[in-house]
């Protein structure tokens, strides 16, 4: 068993994925740092000193100390967002520069062709 886990492991595309999902979450760090303390501040200056975190809807003020209000957060949803925004956008922009570097496959055979495989195929 321990031998096929080293093999498992050892495969290329497990390492690049691990590398990956390792990268991804430092970008997803340093885009949630950008948006959270570089974008939205002045944002939220522009629209009259607004802190984006703090933007809630409130459906049940607070009954007591021990009983908190309960409010919609819609500000902290705004802020990732636009993280997610952020991401997506620069996710699209790496695939497709990926795809101009990267050839296509060849064309595999066309249907016709098979068919006339098959059919040779069958005929022997």
């Amino acid at each position: 068993m321990w031998a096929e886990f080293k093999e498992f492991i050892n495969k290329g595309n497990v390492v690049g994925f691990a590398v990956a999902v390792i990268m991804a979450g430092a970008f997803g760090a340093v885009v949630t740092s950008f948006t959270g303390d570089i974008l939205m501040p002045p944002l939220g200056l522009a629209m009259g000193g607004v802190d984006f975190s703090d933007l809630a809807y409130e459906i049940q003020a607070a009954v007591d100390e021990d009983t908190p209000a309960v409010v919609i957060g819609y500000g902290k949803f705004l802020k990732f967002l636009i993280d997610f925004l952020i991401i997506s956008f620069v996710l699209f922009l790496v695939v497709k520069q990926y795809n101009k570097v990267v050839p296509p496959p060849p064309p595999g055979p066309t249907q016709e062709e098979l068919l006339i495989e098959i059919r040779d195929a069958l005929k022997k």
